[in-house]
């Protein structure tokens, strides 16, 4: 992609999510991720309905009148994204492809954080990082983020989620948001992250396409897998075949729902034809009760 077509391509990007973090999701943010804690700002005069709890005694005896403390939310967070960007992002078989849709969500988060004074960070992993952007805050930054998520080449075409989770708990060390956006199409990962949902306040959002829950009876097919790179025949109209992939999908999704379930992080699913403005709201809103 040439430099004009990127640029005109983050600009319509963030027309459209920049938007709807201001009108939509902004507040909604703010109210499911809280800050660190309440930190003390100062001491004004007492006033009718204030909470006696809140008096400084001190502060009152000197002045020979009620003063209380105003404490304000400590409200800088970190929201980090991470982003698989293997083989299987490239599939879709409607008017949306998978990492089109993931870059919308994660634009329209990064927005809401900018919103809220947040920092914003990104990790592009497959079976390694390809790509980590530490943590900053600023329009320039969450444009340099967009940029990367739409033009950004992995090198490698395999997931491992286990691996990204470890990584992202060597670099942040203070408690952040983190989003895992991914198809979770990869090896076991309940371990890491058990560990990672102890410190970070973690949400996985599963990107994918209806087409994927079963296979197409369309004969005798040459199938690669767009990960591995495996290629085997398959005879799509048998039943064995039928039920083995699908039982494969399923045990995939179980394995995800369970797995963030247990660890106590959050899930959301979004197949790409979907609204993902209804799916966030709802979930945002659930979490901010």
């Amino acid at each position: 992609m040439d430099t004009k077509a990127l640029l005109k391509k983050v600009r319509k990007i963030e027309i459209k999510t920049r938007r709807l973090s201001d009108h939509v999701f902004g507040g909604e943010y703010h109210s499911t991720f809280k800050g660190r804690g309440m930190t003390f700002s100062e001491v004004r005069q007492y006033q009718y309905g204030d909470d006696i709890r809140a008096i400084d005694w001190n502060v009152t005896a000197r002045y020979n009148e009620p003063y209380v403390k105003v404490f304000e939310e400590e409200r800088e967070l970190t929201l980090m994204l991470m982003v698989d960007i293997s083989g299987s992002k490239a599939y879709g078989t409607q008017d949306t492809f998978k990492n089109e849709m993931v870059t919308e969500i994660a634009a329209t988060l990064a927005f809401s954080a900018l919103q809220n004074n947040d920092k914003i960070g990104l990790v592009l992993f497959t079976d390694q990082i390809e790509l980590f952007i530490p943590p900053k805050k600023g329009k320039s930054h969450v444009l340099r983020v967009i940029r990367e998520l739409l033009e950004f080449k992995a090198t490698r075409t395999q997931t491992d989620l286990a691996q990204a989770l470890k990584y992202l708990s060597n670099v942040m060390k203070k408690k952040a948001i983190v989003f895992v956006l991914s198809d979770f199409m990869t090896p076991d990962y309940k371990d890491t992250l058990r560990i990672v949902s102890r410190k970070h306040d973690v949400t996985g959002i599963r990107i994918y396409d209806q087409s994927e829950a079963e296979l197409p009876q369309i004969g005798l097919v040459e199938m690669q897998d767009q990960e591995t790179g495996q290629r085997i025949l398959v005879q799509t109209g048998s039943k064995k075949a039928q039920r083995a992939y699908q039982e494969h999908y399923q045990d995939t999704v179980e394995r995800f729902r369970s797995t963030f379930n247990k660890s106590g992080a959050g899930t959301i699913d979004c197949e790409i034809n979907e609204s993902y403005v209804k799916k966030l709201l709802g979930y945002f809103k659930t979490r901010g009760r």
